[in-house]
């Protein structure tokens, strides 16, 4: 495969050597280039060899003298440089077997890629990898990585990922953890599965591997409306939430004292299912599994609240009214939320709950929310200055069934805003 460079960005090492898009890059140090880890490992140092074919086909040999880990700056027409590694497994709650067909092909795409684990926060399952490519994340030093784990007792992890790879998932941990690579892992919670006893055996077993086993998400099973076919599992309710709140509560307690770190931390959806109220701002730590969903409304409200303690007395208001759309599973708390700030300014902050038709209403979270139904419940309702937040977008501007902003704008007839998830962009958008 050609890496064949598309971007060079402004100010770098690569603009100053006039490279351009459209050339190639060869090989770095004598050595061929196989896939993003190979370059990343290669470029690290201070002194590095590159071969480039310009689009002319005029070979260039450059000496790079650069600091240690410094970026040549070099944007890449496939960003892994290779092929995805595809999952073989056929996991009992897996998400993407449960759409509806007739979506963009790359959102049926099962990947089991260690390189977008480290590029892009993915989780893999370590089932998919060879010893070899065990051996390559430790000699690159692929850190940090995520790792699905969902439970430690071998048979029943096999029965919950479709497979028959008799693969010992701490074994496999061990070796990355004694090898100094910092792992996060994730457990999808299955009701009636891989939780109650299990869960706790579970997190037991990764504890002793703290501190490089930094931290275990639990984030609930998604199910949608299109299971036909698939296994038959329960969706959790306020009472099931309830008793996941409390179990994790009272193994963080154990934790703390054991190894002065809570370690295990739950999905906002389990606390807003439950409706008990989040755990305090500490509590969070670091929020190592932010972007997971973990910690998200907590640290969202703390933001807002920071703001609203420290609004300068001259601000200006941008608007006098907004729509903010979400999920139904964090509504309550997003009109909480806005209620706090319409106290201190002057504003109509209007919230919409979106009910998930699409995928079917046991899907509450916003990042799983379409454009169709936005449009189909918000057109002709006189909603002003729409805001979404910013995981209903992908990073190339459409929703999950391929709406643009322009389109949403189109047929609501208002300004639709993309607003990240966190205090100051709130804020940016209705003062300055």
């Amino acid at each position: 495969m050609k890496n064949i460079i598309v971007k060079v960005l402004k100010n770098s090492i690569a603009e100053e050597l006039e490279l351009e898009p459209g050339d190639e890059l060869l090989s770095v140090n004598d050595c061929e280039i196989i896939d993003y880890i190979d370059y990343k490992f290669q470029i690290s140092d201070e002194l590095v060899k590159m071969e480039i074919m310009k689009k002319d086909g005029e070979i260039w040999e450059l000496d790079i003298e650069k600091e240690y880990d410094e970026d040549i700056g070099i944007v890449f027409e496939n960003p892994l440089m290779d092929n995805i590694k595809i999952c073989s497994n056929k996991c009992i709650f897996c998400f993407i077997d449960q759409m509806p067909k007739g979506m963009r092909k790359s959102l049926y795409l099962k990947d089991d890629d260690t390189r977008l684990s480290f590029l892009y926060g993915n989780f893999i399952t370590l089932t998919n990898l060879t010893d070899d490519e065990i051996n390559r994340i430790i000699q690159y030093r692929i850190s940090p990585i995520k790792v699905s784990v969902h439970t430690t007792d071998p048979g029943l992890r096999m029965y919950m990922m479709g497979n028959n790879k008799k693969k010992d998932i701490l074994s496999y941990l061990k070796r990355l953890i004694e090898a100094g690579i910092t792992v996060d892992c994730q457990i999808v919670l299955v009701r009636g599965v891989n939780d109650g006893m299990h869960l706790e055996k579970t997190i037991k077993d990764l504890s002793v591997l703290h501190p490089y086993l930094r931290s275990v998400a639990v984030v609930p099973v998604g199910l949608t409306n299109h299971r036909e076919k698939l296994t038959k599992l329960l969706p959790f309710d306020k009472e099931s939430a309830l008793e996941v709140v409390n179990q994790v509560t009272s193994i963080q307690n154990e934790m703390y004292k054991k190894i002065n770190t809570r370690f295990i931390f739950i999905a906002d959806e389990f606390y807003l299912l439950s409706e008990t109220d989040f755990p305090h701002y500490d509590s969070y730590e670091d929020f190592d599994q932010l972007e997971n969903g973990i910690g998200m409304c907590r640290l969202l409200k703390w933001e807002v609240d920071d703001i609203l303690d420290n609004i300068p007395e001259n601000f200006t208001l941008l608007t006098d009214e907004i729509t903010m759309v979400t999920g139904a599973c964090a509504y309550d708390f997003m009109v909480s939320l806005s209620q706090k700030i319409m106290n201190k300014i002057k504003i109509k902050i209007n919230v919409v709950k979106i009910i998930n038709k699409f995928f079917g209403e046991r899907i509450t979270v916003s990042g799983l929310t379409t454009g169709m139904d936005i449009i189909d419940q918000m057109k002709n309702k006189g909603y002003k200055n729409i805001v979404l937040p910013r995981n209903m977008i992908n990073d190339n501007g459409v929703t999950l069934d391929d709406l643009t902003v322009d389109d949403l704008k189109k047929e609501l007839d208002t300004k639709v805003m993309i607003c990240e998830v966190n205090g100051k962009a709130i804020f940016d958008i209705i003062i300055k």
